[in-house]
Formats: C-alpha cells, sequence, structure tokens
C-alpha cells in the first residue's frame, strides 16, 4: 500500500476541501494543524489528524515521516494582522522545515501552496499594477509586503529542492479562494458595482476547484518544478474584462488575448495545458445578477 501524503492545512477551508478530496480520489490523509480542528469525537472516516508547529524542524519532521506525497498548505493568510516578521517567519519556515524534511526522507511529491500574490499585487505597500492581464506565469515577480515576499522565496525553494534530489515540486497560485459562507460577502460587491475593484482584476477561485486542482498535482507526473496560476475561467462581474480593464485602468494595463470575453484576470491556461485542470465551479453557482446569495 502507498504511504499516505501529509496535508498541512491553514487557511481551514482549503485544507478540509484538500483533504475530502484527497479521500475521495482514494488516498489515505492525514491531515496536520497547529491547533486540534475539533475536540470531540472523531466522525466516521476522518482522515488522520497531528497536531504540530511546523516552524519547528523537528515537528517538521515528525509529520512528513512515512509520507508519499505532502501538499503544504500551511501560512499566516493576510500580512495585515501581525507584524511582518511574524507572517515572513512563520510562511518562510514553515515552508523550508516541510520541504527539507521531505527531501530528507525521500518523498516523492511536494505540492506546495503558493500565492497569486507573488507577482506583486494585493498587498503592496506602493502603487503596482501587472504590466499586462491576463497575468500568467511569466509576468515578472516583483513582491513588496513580508506574505508575497514568503511565498516567492518557497517557490525558490522548490527549485532548490529538484536541484538537489529527486522529489518533484508543483506551486499552486491560487486566486481568492471562496467558499458556500463567503461568496455575497466577498464577491457580492463585486458583482453589483465593478468599480469595487481588487488587485487581481475581479480574479477569484471556488475552494472545490482549488481542491481538484491540489488532487491533480499530487497525481501528477510532471517532473522538476512547475508553477500554475489557479483562478475561475470567468470574472467576479461576469462583464467583458476588455471594457472593464479600459473603464478602470484605462491604457494602464495592456491586454493580451482573452479566451472569452468574461474572462479573468489571471491567466489559468498553463493548468489545463500541463495538469489538465477543468474547474467546474462559478459565482453564478451562489449568486444572483444582484449578487445576493440563491437559496440552498
Amino acid at each position: 500500500m502507498r504511504r499516505p501524503p501529509r496535508l498541512t492545512r491553514r487557511p481551514r477551508t482549503v485544507g478540509r476541501a484538500a483533504t475530502r478530496a484527497l479521500a475521495d480520489a482514494g488516498h489515505e490523509v492525514t491531515a496536520v494543524d497547529v491547533t486540534r480542528p475539533v475536540w470531540e469525537r472523531a466522525e466516521p472516516g476522518a482522515p488522520a489528524y497531528r497536531q504540530a508547529d511546523l516552524t519547528d524542524a523537528g515537528e517538521a519532521f515528525a509529520v512528513v515521516r512515512g509520507a508519499d506525497a505532502v501538499v503544504h498548505a500551511a501560512a499566516i493568510p493576510d500580512p495585515s494582522m501581525n507584524p511582518p516578521h511574524v507572517v515572513f517567519h512563520n510562511n518562510f519556515m514553515a515552508t523550508f522545515n516541510v520541504l527539507e524534511a521531505a527531501v530528507r526522507f525521500g518523498v516523492s511529491r511536494f505540492v506546495n501552496i503558493s500565492s497569486e500574490t507573488v507577482p506583486g499585487h494585493f498587498f503592496a505597500e506602493r502603487p503596482f499594477l501587472p504590466d499586462y492581464a491576463p497575468v500568467d506565469e511569466e509576468h515578472p515577480v516583483r513582491p513588496q509586503d513580508p506574505y508575497a515576499l514568503s511565498k516567492h522565496f518557497g517557490e525558490q525553494l522548490m527549485d532548490a529542492a529538484v536541484r538537489r534530489s529527486d522529489i518533484r515540486c508543483i506551486s499552486l497560485r491560487p486566486s481568492w479562494v471562496q467558499h458556500e459562507g463567503n461568496y455575497e460577502r466577498n464577491l457580492g460587491p463585486q458583482v453589483r458595482d465593478p468599480s469595487v475593484l481588487s488587485p487581481n482584476l475581479w480574479s477569484y477561485i471556488d475552494v472545490y476547484d482549488l481542491a481538484d486542482a491540489i488532487v491533480l498535482s499530487v497525481e501528477s507526473e510532471l517532473p522538476g518544478h512547475e508553477v500554475f496560476f489557479i483562478a475561475s475561467p470567468d470574472n467576479a462581474c461576469g462583464r467583458d474584462l476588455a471594457e472593464l480593464v479600459r473603464e478602470y485602468y484605462g491604457d494602464a494595463i495592456p491586454l493580451r488575448a482573452l479566451p472569452r470575453p468574461d474572462a479573468s484576470g489571471i491567466s489559468c491556461a498553463k493548468a489545463y495545458r500541463l495538469l489538465g485542470w477543468e474547474p467546474k465551479r462559478s459565482w453564478r453557482d451562489y449568486l444572483d445578477e444582484n449578487g445576493h446569495a440563491l437559496p440552498r
């Protein structure tokens, strides 16, 4: 029997969705988090769970030992609520320790949850606009904040790991992650009013589509280290992206060819091509045309 993949979890919405998707795909999963998710008796069929602080190398080595694959999603996801050094240290050292353990234990596949912010947008302290849209993996990397910087360095750790070992790495850069409970709060204002701007050019990703990309990454035979943006194919306004960019950014953001009129501001063509990823969900499955939640 194959050794189980380890899933380091945070934020919990991504961890739970990925855990369920991996288990449904037939993988034996051990979930890892810095706090206990529940204090009650585990539900029938629930995955194994280990509590660990991954910024501690000993704890990271303890939870990675015995795994075939590691999905590393543990991070402080927002640099605005902690001191900068706390964000950077937590995110970078957790990635370093888990990857180092994976290399030393001969883990074959490492899936690193990076971020759409790596090019430099979203939390930039000084004005930042992308060089072009839709943004893709070839876009220059110019992070300013400790979160994006930690994610950028995490991708560089993957590059170094494949140079010095046989491990195969995939870094996923998810867009703004949405789930049943937050679509209306997060995307509803943009559906109602496109002038509610977001630095990722109205992009988003459903947590279950992200979980599908994680499963494909775990099962992928791609060699070396590949980086993939993961975003829904449509934008959060349901409007023509070219018109949106012209209206709110003028000529400041050059437009490249769009796969569809209401395209996302982030291109996932590489994920479609190399991972075989096909997102199945849209904000329209959760919200009406006025941005209000549909009855469940």
